[in-house]
C-alpha cells in the first residue's frame, strides 16, 4: 500500500460521492486498510484533497507548458492547448471532477496552499491570449474575461461529456478551438 494508492482511491471516491459525503472509512476500505492505519499515510481528508488538487494542476501545468514550448504560431498553440486540456480532462475524468468540483471544499489554510497553483495555470492561458494580442492575431478587450470564458466552456464539459457519446473528446476539443478562434459568424 502506497500513498499514491490512497490518493488514487480517494480521487475515485471524491469523484463519485463528493468530498463531503466521502469518509476516511470509505478511503481506508478502498485500499484494504483499517481507518487508523490510513492515518500513518495521511493526516486528514483535507490533506488528501489538496494533494489531489495539486497533483491535477501539476499535470495540467506540465501539459500546458509542453504546448507553449512548441515553435508554433500562437493561434495553433491555443488550439493545441485546448485539445491537450480537454484530452487530459477526458482521460482523467475522476481527477478532473475533483479538481473542478471539489476545490471549494478546501479549508482556508489548504486553499491558501492550492490557489497559487490554480492561478499559475490560469496565468499560462492569459499569457497565451496576451501573446496573440501583441501579435495582432487575437482581439479581445478583456484578456481575463476571455480566459475565464474559455476555461468555463472547457471545464463545464466534464458535466456532460461521456466517452461513449457521439463525439470523441479530441473532436469536441477541435470544435471548441474552432468556435473560440473563429466565432459563430460566417466570414
Amino acid at each position: 500500500m502506497t500513498r499514491d494508492d490512497i490518493l488514487d482511491a480517494a480521487t475515485q471516491i471524491f469523484s463519485q460521492k463528493g468530498f463531503h459525503a466521502a469518509s476516511m472509512q470509505d478511503i481506508a476500505q478502498a485500499v484494504n486498510l483499517q481507518k487508523a492505519s490510513l492515518y500513518h499515510h495521511v493526516t486528514s481528508k483535507q490533506e488528501i484533497l489538496v494533494t489531489i488538487l495539486d497533483r491535477a494542476l501539476d499535470l495540467l501545468i506540465e501539459q500546458m507548458e509542453s504546448v507553449l514550448e512548441k515553435p508554433l504560431p500562437t493561434d495553433e498553440k491555443l488550439r493545441q492547448a485546448i485539445i491537450a486540456y480537454l484530452s487530459g480532462l477526458g482521460s482523467h475524468r475522476d481527477l478532473a471532477a475533483v479538481l473542478l468540483l471539489e476545490h471549494r471544499s478546501l479549508e482556508p489554510e489548504f486553499a491558501a496552499r492550492h490557489v497559487p497553483r490554480r492561478d499559475r495555470f490560469e496565468h499560462l492561458w492569459r499569457e497565451l491570449i496576451r501573446q496573440g494580442q501583441r501579435e495582432g492575431i487575437f482581439e479581445c478587450p478583456d484578456v481575463g474575461l476571455a480566459t475565464r470564458a474559455l476555461m468555463g466552456v472547457m471545464n463545464w464539459s466534464i458535466t456532460w461529456y461521456r466517452p461513449e457519446g457521439a463525439l470523441p473528446i479530441d473532436e469536441i476539443a477541435a470544435q471548441f478551438a474552432d468556435l473560440f478562434l473563429n466565432g459563430l459568424r460566417t466570414r
